[in-house]
């Protein structure tokens, strides 16, 4: 069949079937991308190829082993990645929210201040901004708050005699949601020797959510972007704020991290 007979005999119904896959396994790409999920479908994929290989080789063991193996593909593949099975289930319970411009810019000045505030000053700190993913998990592990977002308290929490100061302190809905979380470390072996535990639990966290982390290192008074996997020294405060709102308030848009307070100053103005 010649491709103007392919053409002409496409239906509306196949265009559509053809772009929403297309956007799923784009979701998928964008969902696993920087995280250890990738490798695992690496490796899923050339046993599947030596699946193949195997047939034609006429490997008779080598084929019923790897045929054995994946006649359960599907539930294997629901144990490897129910983290990031999770995560796509959360995304897809969202609501799209968009927040006032200049609350969001004004919320990221007080993390930006803090930040900026305990470098100059040799104070750690580990700052977690939630965005779709919820860190729930980790949230348990603190304590809860549930405070304005000020400066003043973020050095509050992380000064060397709060019994807070050694875990992190996670940002939802532009609020201080909690404080003291435990994260997962990350066991990357690439990771540079110059990083201490603060940025190894930013990593590993950024490894399996798609949260936005501030590291400021007491050390080398540097303050660190952690996010998919990835550290990003900054060397003043105009970069840290510039990369912020780029992954924030790009094109005048916000992620939905205020939401709720959003939302419950709407219903207070409404009952004024």
């Amino acid at each position: 069949m010649s491709m103007p007979d392919i053409l002409s005999s496409l239906r509306w119904q196949d265009i559509a079937d053809i772009l929403i896959v297309s956007y799923i396994i784009y979701r998928v790409i964008l969902l696993i991308r920087g995280t250890r999920a990738v490798q695992m479908l690496v490796g899923i994929i050339v046993i599947t190829i030596i699946y193949f290989i195997s047939n034609q080789l006429n490997l008779l063991t080598l084929h019923w082993l790897l045929r054995t193996f994946l006649s359960s593909i599907l539930l294997i593949i629901i144990i490897v990645f129910q983290r990031d099975i999770r995560r796509a289930l959360t995304q897809m319970g969202k609501t799209p929210f968009q927040k006032n411009q200049d609350m969001a810019v004004q919320d990221l000045g007080e993390v930006i201040s803090a930040a900026v505030y305990m470098a100059r000053r040799r104070i750690g700190a580990l700052i977690i901004l939630e965005r779709d993913n919820g860190l729930r998990d980790y949230i348990e592990s603190g304590f809860i708050l549930d405070a304005n977002l000020l400066h003043e308290l973020l050095v509050a929490i992380f000064f060397p005699m709060s019994p807070m100061h050694d875990g992190g302190v996670i940002i939802r809905d532009g609020r201080i949601h909690s404080a003291g979380c435990l994260l997962p470390l990350s066991k990357n072996p690439g990771i540079a020797k110059r990083y201490g535990t603060r940025h190894r639990a930013a990593l590993g966290l950024s490894e399996e959510t798609d949260a936005v982390i501030l590291v400021v290192s007491e050390e080398t008074q540097e303050i660190s972007i952690v996010q998919n996997g990835k550290i990003m020294p900054l060397s003043d405060e105009e970069k840290l704020t510039s990369e912020l709102q780029q992954i924030f308030l790009t094109q005048g848009n916000t992620t939905p991290l205020w939401k709720t307070w959003i939302n419950k100053k709407s219903t207070l103005s409404g009952t004024d």
